[in-house]
Order: structure tokens, then C-alpha cells, then sequence
């Protein structure tokens, strides 16, 4: 029998499935991978594409697009390795490539799969953590800026947090501390990340500022479906295995969600009078943001009442103390990350603390120490309060690290971006937005006859393209 072409020089047919892979594993991690890169590309760059003024369709969409994939060149030239590899120092991991085939091909550090499929999966964490935090700087940052900060905040910051949280070797890791899927590491991160850097960067013109249509609700919804749908692969793939946590993990993600998004409907209804299509989306994503850390080691009831408090506490956050507190007002937030990852990742936090089930941690971490993985209100109803109360303490200490972290390194990575680039764009940029910038524009609307003319020409404007003419497909 000839060897197949799509095995390795060197590698016989019988070495292509080793003892310890497992092809219903290894397929679904693949599986999982892809949705949560679909609710990047194309999930989150339609709906940031959608939810902003027209002018700024095609940048808001195109900063999405750009971080997934410096993203993804980063992240198997050093970021894998410093988030998971062997340890460099305390908080973080040796550089190294991750390219080798050896080491591609071989078991990764938890899972029945490849390093290969274990490098794909946390790389589209990763992008999608930087993704969220340019939702709060949609509308006014510099795209050359923006091109600088992806690939270091991804080395400085993510990294670090990764390393800490999730790598066998962090030290919050070592404490025990319950982030299922990212609460933390991501929500949480990104968070606090995008707030800083909307300080650093300023605000949107004063007239963006003070109105800001949507320019395709539908299409917005359409991106928020996707998010929502991805999610299944977010939350589903963290067991590393086609298990029944995986499956109570998928079953409480939409659960959850799905209470947030009517609480944050009803309270839209209650206090406004109207059904905010919007609103119901907030409502969507801090569901999603605030079950992530929790998703597989918590009840469905327990679920249930995380999403009603999802619903209304970053809705109280948003619609009530931002207009309340100064900073919060002075920060110019695009997309409200600080409420819907920020205030919802913490709390995620917080509620998994206080409402993971000791027997559920058991099945997800393999693990048989009744001293760590407890949740507050089973430590309190086991006569294991002191337990409980440590594990709650360390959620808090997650949180603080993620906070002081986050502002720190992105503050000091925005401090050094301007000694070579304006955050900012320029006023004149400001105002005229997509065409300024790109030279493109999401929507060229021209009438019969009348040929669409750009201020500022697309530089891929003077090849020739199919455009239609008098009833008839011709070359321009």
C-alpha cells in the first residue's frame, strides 16, 4: 500500500492515530476551535462593522479583521509558548516558535490531541480577547497605532494572564482559582484593557459622541447570532473532550444567556418604555461573558440565576452609575466594555466562587481535594466554610491581578505607541471617517448612470473591475 500524501516524510500509516490521540476528541477541539473563530471572523467584525455610524463601518470592521490575523502570526511565533510553555519566570513562559513539526505532532499538555490542535484552540482565545478591547475604541483610533498595539499587548499582557490562570505551572493556577473559560483571561482582561486604552486614546468627535446610529441593525443582530452560536465551541471546548461536562457546559452558556438577555429586556421595558433591540444584545453578551468562568462547574438553576443577576447588574452599571460616576463618564467606551466584560467578567467571577459545585470541579479539573474547587454556598452547607471562603478569596485575588495588570501594561504600551504614532487620528480624519482613512467606504450608494466618486481613491481603485452599466456587465 503506498503512503498517504498527507502524512509527514517519515511517518507510516499505523504511527498517524498514537495510542493516546482520540479522534472523537481531537475532533471536536477542532470543532470548537472553529465556531469561536467564527464568532470573530466574521461574528464580531459584522457586528462592530453594523453597530457604528456608517462612516466608520469599514475601520471598525477592518481593526476585527487585522487583530485576528497578527494575532494568530504572534501567537505561534512566541505567544503559545510564553502562555503555556515551560516557565521563564513566575508569571510567565519561555518564547519559542511553535512551529516544529515534532512538536506539533505530539500529545499536548492536557487532552487525547495534538499540540497542534491545543495551539489553534487557545489561538482564537487570544484573538478573540483583542478584538473585544478595540470595541471600546471604535470610532478615533489610529489604525497604524492599532497595528502596534495588538502584537504588544497580546506579548505583554495576554501572556501574562494566560500564564497565571491557565498554565499547569501559574500560580494562580496552583491556588485553584475557577476560570472554566475565560472570565478572567479574556472578559475581564479585555475589559479593563479597552477602558485604559479609550483613556489613553480619547474621545470620538463630539459629534459622534453625542449621536452614534447603527448603520444595519440587522446585520449587527446577525454578528450578535453569531457570538451567541460560537459560544457553543467557547464554553463547550474547555473540557479538552467530548464529555458530559462539556455538554452541561454548552446547555448552561445558553441558559444563562438567555435569562440576561430578557432581565436586561424587561428592565429596558420597565424603566424606558421601549423594547431595545440594542439593549437586548447588551443583555446577550454580559449572559455570555458572566457563565463563562462558571459554565461547567455550576447547576442549572445556579445558571439560571447568574443570568438574572447578568441582566441586571451591568445594567445598572451602564444605564445608571456611568452617569453618575466621573470617570466613567470621562472615558469615552465605544461599545461599553467596561459594563458588559468588565463588570460581567468580575461578576462571573465572583458567582463562580460562590456557586461552583465541589463534584462538578472534581470532574473537570481530575481531581479529588475537597480543600480547593468549592464554591462558598456548598462550603457553607458541607461545614466546609473555611474552604469556601478561600476559594472565594482567591477569585478576589484573580480579579485584583487581572485589574492592576491590565492597567499597568496597557497604559505603559499606549505611553510608548506615542512616541512613534498618534493614538489618534486626526480631526479632519475624524470627520470624514472610512474615506479619509481607508480610502474605501462600506456603502456606495450612486444613482442609475451616475458613477460613485471617493474624495480619497482606494489604491486597488485603478485595476479594472466587473461593474454593471446600462443593464450590462462590463469591465470599468
Amino acid at each position: 500500500m503506498s503512503t498517504p500524501w498527507n502524512l509527514p516524510s517519515g511517518l507510516m500509516p499505523d504511527e498517524s492515530s498514537p495510542e493516546w490521540l482520540s479522534k472523537a476528541d481531537n475532533a471536536w477541539q477542532l470543532t470548537a476551535a472553529t465556531l469561536v473563530g467564527l464568532q470573530s471572523v466574521p461574528g464580531l467584525v459584522i457586528l462592530y462593522g453594523s453597530i457604528v455610524k456608517k462612516k466608520w463601518a469599514v475601520n471598525s470592521a477592518f481593526m476585527a479583521l487585522y487583530a485576528f490575523a497578527a494575532v494568530l502570526v504572534c501567537w505561534v511565533g512566541w505567544g503559545y509558548r510564553m502562555s503555556f510553555g515551560e516557565q521563564f519566570v513566575p508569571f510567565l513562559g519561555k518564547p519559542d516558535v511553535s512551529l516544529d513539526q515534532k512538536y506539533l505532532l505530539s500529545q499536548a499538555f492536557l487532552g487525547k490531541f495534538p499540540n497542534a490542535t491545543m495551539i489553534y484552540f487557545q489561538f482564537v482565545f487570544a484573538a478573540i480577547t483583542l478584538i473585544l478591547i478595540a470595541g471600546a475604541l471604535l470610532g478615533r483610533m489610529n489604525f497604524h497605532a492599532w497595528m502596534l498595539f495588538v502584537p504588544l499587548w497580546l506579548t505583554f499582557s495576554y501572556t501574562f494572564t494566560a500564564y497565571s490562570i491557565w498554565s499547569l505551572n501559574g500560580w494562580l493556577a496552583k491556588m485553584g482559582i475557577i476560570d472554566y473559560s475565560g472570565g478572567y483571561v479574556i472578559h475581564l482582561s479585555s475589559g479593563v484593557a479597552g477602558f485604559t486604552a479609550a483613556f489613553w486614546v480619547g474621545p470620538r468627535a463630539n459629534k459622534d459622541r453625542e449621536r452614534f446610529p447603527p448603520n444595519n441593525i440587522l446585520l449587527m443582530l446577525a454578528g450578535a447570532g453569531l457570538l451567541w452560536m460560537g459560544w457553543t465551541g467557547f464554553n463547550g471546548g474547555d473540557p479538552y473532550s467530548v464529555s458530559i461536562d462539556a455538554s452541561l457546559a454548552v446547555l448552561n452558556t445558553h441558559v444563562c444567556t438567555a435569562t440576561s438577555l430578557l432581565t436586561w429586556l424587561f428592565l429596558d421595558i420597565i424603566f424606558f418604555g421601549k423594547p431595545s433591540v440594542i439593549g437586548a444584545t447588551q443583555g446577550m453578551i454580559t449572559g455570555l461573558v458572566c457563565i463563562t468562568p462558571a459554565a461547567g462547574v455550576v447547576q442549572g438553576w445556579a445558571a439560571i440565576l447568574m443570568g438574572l443577576m447578568s441582566g441586571s447588574i451591568p445594567w445598572y452599571t451602564m444605564m445608571v452609575l456611568h452617569k453618575k460616576i466621573w470617570l466613567l463618564k470621562q472615558v469615552d467606551d465605544t461599545m461599553a466594555v467596561f459594563h458588559t466584560h468588565a463588570v460581567a467578567g468580575s461578576l462571573g467571577g465572583i458567582l463562580t466562587g460562590f456557586f461552583a459545585e465541589p463534584k462538578l470541579n472534581r470532574i473537570f479539573y481530575m481531581v479529588d481535594n475537597w480543600q480547593h474547587y468549592i464554591g462558598l454556598a456548598y462550603g457553607l452547607q458541607t461545614g466546609r466554610t473555611s474552604a469556601g471562603f478561600k476559594q472565594m478569596g482567591i477569585q478576589l485575588l484573580g480579579i485584583i491581578f487581572v485589574i492592576i495588570l491590565n492597567i499597568f501594561t496597557t497604559s505603559v504600551i499606549c505611553f510608548l505607541i506615542k512616541f512613534v504614532i498618534p493614538l489618534r487620528l486626526a480631526d479632519d480624519e475624524l470627520q470624514t471617517g472610512d474615506d479619509a482613512i481607508h480610502g474605501e467606504e462600506a456603502y456606495a450608494l450612486w444613482g442609475d448612470g451616475e458613477k460613485y466618486e471617493s474624495k480619497h481613491n482606494s489604491v486597488y481603485e485603478e485595476f479594472p473591475q466587473v461593474v454593471p452599466k446600462g443593464g450590462q456587465v462590463e469591465m470599468a
